[in-house]
């Protein structure tokens, strides 16, 4: 009998203990992280390939020549790749160029959460334009178009290999902004 009730005892010692080491705070699983994306600052560097512009580019990006002065620029690292269409102003051709760049704009309304239009002038270069930011899961987040009014104009879009999650491509998003922004402001006609 002194054994059963030994091993008894002992059994209710064990239970407290087990019940006293596990009564502390709840597990709880770790909330997945997100990375953080930092993309070094590349040196901009003159692009003057024969067309009828000029500008500064990302060295850390590729430019290819798709003729007629459509250039591509590609972005390897953030399957990125902007956009450049150039088209000459000819007889009364500019208000359709511009409408045909802001609807190319508007048709991501559908999935744009907002659309931010940001006017472009610099008048001693000839330069004028708008710079397009557009929020959300869009296929594209920015736009612009740059006009001498006279004589060229060239607009530009940026594309991801991605589905659009603005969430996960905003880092790549903004830091090709930032080069969209730089081509404008420093792009030039000859």
């Amino acid at each position: 009998m002194k054994s059963i009730k030994k091993i008894l005892a002992v059994g209710m010692l064990l239970s407290l203990g087990a019940a006293a080491i596990s009564c502390g705070e709840e597990t709880v699983p770790k909330p997945q992280a997100y990375l953080r994306l930092e993309y070094p600052m590349g040196k901009y560097i003159a692009y003057d390939g024969g067309c009828p512009y000029t500008f500064g580019y990302n060295s850390l990006a590729r430019i290819k020549d798709k003729g007629n002065c459509n250039l591509v620029i590609e972005y390897p690292k953030m399957k990125a790749t902007l956009y450049l269409t150039y088209k000459n102003v000819e007889g009364n051709n500019l208000e359709a160029l511009l409408r045909d760049a802001q609807k190319l704009t508007y048709e991501h309304v559908i999935k744009a959460d907002e659309i931010k239009e940001q006017p472009y002038l610099n008048p001693s270069k000839k330069v004028y334009g708008m710079f397009y930011q557009v929020g959300g899961d869009a296929a594209t987040n920015a736009q612009f178009y740059v006009t001498d009014s006279t004589r060229h104009f060239l607009t530009g879009s940026m594309y991801f290999y991605a589905k659009p999650n603005f969430d996960s491509i905003m880092p790549a998003a903004s830091y090709i902004k930032d080069d969209m922004q730089n081509i404008m402001e420093t792009l030039s006609w000859k």
